[in-house]
């Protein structure tokens, strides 16, 4: 779709004709109205522009100069994305980089599959689960498009389309430079908590991962909590909830090797 988007009379037409399907649709604000390609044309961009960000700001830990920290993660992320219940393992690109912050407990991913996870969150963190858990709701809000509906949403279909062409260069630095706090509505955080389980599900790992974070975060009282935390539902709600899923597929408790985890935190 994006060489066809080139034309500009063909880009108007596509997006008055989406729009009116929301409208018939009733839910356009769960409606995505561009391609998985445009998906991954603007996540590809978005990342770039993330990537550029935290670069300058000597804080993007790049591969070539942290190998044995992305050894450890790789094969983490990896699991989780091998769980055979994503709709787009094949469609989007799928890395993850890390922001060295090790005063912020945060992770984001941007449409298409760019997962960040910040250096403050891996250290906060007790176990390989909860580092699961944790990417396992970021992948779902990427797989399930969360991000790309939300940011529509916020910002409106013909912009995402122009940032698609290359267009709004200053639009497209904001919107990198804001994704880390983007407010998720209610619905798309509990389908984001309630597929981390049932990702984990089919690996080794405690699926109830992303419940013990948020425990923890609550119970440290911290004073700037990252963004997928101090939105509603209530972290609460959402552990209870999370907890319950758990349970219903019988893959709580499982215990795995902490030592690689350990050494990333190290490494890091």
């Amino acid at each position: 779709m994006v060489h066809l988007l080139r034309k500009p009379w063909l880009l108007f037409s596509l997006a008055t004709s989406l729009l009116g399907a929301a409208a018939c649709s009733g839910d356009g604000d769960n409606v995505v109205l561009f391609s998985i390609e445009d998906d991954k044309a603007l996540g590809d961009k978005v990342a770039a522009e993330t990537d550029s960000t935290y670069r300058a700001k000597g804080q993007l830990l790049e591969r070539t100069n942290n190998a044995r920290a992305y050894q450890l993660l790789d094969p983490i992320v990896t699991r989780v994305l091998n769980n055979g219940q994503l709709a787009h393992r094949n469609d989007f690109p799928w890395d993850v980089k890390i922001i060295k912050d090790d005063a912020t407990q945060n992770a984001f991913a941007t449409p298409g599959g760019h997962i960040y996870v910040f250096s403050g969150l891996i250290k906060f963190l007790d176990n390989e689960s909860q580092l699961a858990g944790v990417l396992g709701h970021e992948i779902a809000h990427a797989d399930r498009r969360h991000t790309s509906k939300q940011l529509q949403q916020q910002y409106g279909i013909s912009l995402l389309l122009s940032l698609v062409l290359g267009e709004n260069p200053n639009q497209l630095a904001q919107i990198a430079t804001g994704l880390g706090q983007l407010k998720f509505s209610r619905d798309f955080e509990r389908e984001a908590d309630d597929y981390s389980v049932v990702y984990l599900n089919n690996t080794s790992y405690s699926c109830d991962g992303t419940a013990g974070f948020f425990s923890k975060a609550q119970s440290t009282g911290q004073q700037n909590p990252p963004e997928f935390l101090s939105t509603h539902p209530d972290p609460g709600a959402r552990i209870e909830a999370i907890t319950a899923k758990a349970a219903s597929l019988g893959c709580t408790g499982r215990t795995v090797d902490n030592a690689s985890f350990l050494e990333l935190q190290k490494a890091l």
